[in-house]
């Protein structure tokens, strides 16, 4: 297979680095991660941001159906030239791209290779539409993913480990020097699978006011809970927000960092109904 730097050269093009575009070549780490979705003959897979194809022919290799979301129109032309058996290019915007619609099957697997300034949106996006996505895995900052696999309690537990992880496991499966990108970012990477629970880990009311209670939380981080969860006041007065926060036998001087997606999800059904 070919390098980045060939590909590009081949087809008179330079990595954007206003589009985050770091290219990664190594067969044994394209390999390994086309190998952490567990793809089976057939099974559809979405590819957010293929670039030049290198991951794209690893998962096209297993025998799954793949379908590559890309927006940049001169890696379409690329990747429409280059030609991977097996593989269905489409041009859309990763970060808003509708999986089910795009895979035409109601369940399905993500990869990416994400760049940095995209990651938050593509997550909250696999997040909204966790009742497609069976499986992700991402190549993304190394400390973001550092803070998606911590637990409560650390600084780097934060606000969309505590959404994410009520409904997918996070796995930090393996780091990438910067050095194995074309051309490197100025970080190392690592590789993230987000394998969707067979059942949140609590039940919530509302998912929407769920993710609105997480965010509150973590909104003003030196601030206790219960003065952040006050601040937003879709969630309630506040007294109901302290009545909610008695119930479920949470400290209200704790902060938001401290609390597991159960202890979130407990406050969140003792906010009660949500008003229609």
């Amino acid at each position: 297979m070919d390098t980045p730097r060939d590909i590009l050269q081949r087809h008179g093009l330079r990595a954007k680095h206003s589009w985050g575009q770091n290219f990664l070549g190594d067969p044994q780490i394209l390999e390994a991660i086309a190998d952490a979705l567990e793809l089976r003959e057939g099974e559809p897979v979405v590819e957010l941001g293929p670039g030049l194809g290198h991951l794209t022919r690893f998962l096209a290799a297993t025998g799954a159906r793949v379908t590559a979301v890309e927006k940049d129109r001169d890696m379409v032309a690329v990747l429409e030239k280059e030609a991977i058996p097996g593989v269905r290019v489409v041009s859309g915007n990763a970060a808003t791209v509708d999986f089910a619609e795009v895979a035409g099957v109601p369940e399905l697997k993500v990869a990416g290779n994400l760049p940095y300034h995209l990651t938050s949106s593509i997550l909250f996006q696999v997040l909204e539409q966790r009742e497609h996505v069976t499986r992700a895995v991402f190549t993304l900052q190394k400390e973001v993913v550092d803070r998606l696999s911590a637990e409560p309690g650390g600084r780097e537990y934060g606000l969309l480990t505590a959404i994410l992880g009520l409904y997918f496991e996070s796995e930090h499966l393996f780091d990438i020097d910067a050095r194995r990108f074309h051309p490197p970012p100025k970080v190392d990477s690592a590789v993230l699978r987000l394998t969707r629970r067979p059942a949140p880990l609590a039940q919530v009311v509302d998912g929407a006011r769920y993710i609105r209670l997480v965010k509150a939380g973590f909104a003003q981080r030196r601030k206790t809970l219960f003065n952040s969860l006050k601040s937003d006041k879709s969630l309630g007065t506040t007294e109901q927000v302290q009545k909610a926060l008695e119930t479920a036998g949470i400290d209200p001087t704790r902060r938001a960092e401290t609390l597991s997606p159960e202890e979130f999800a407990a406050i969140e059904r003792a906010l009660g109904p949500v008003a229609k």
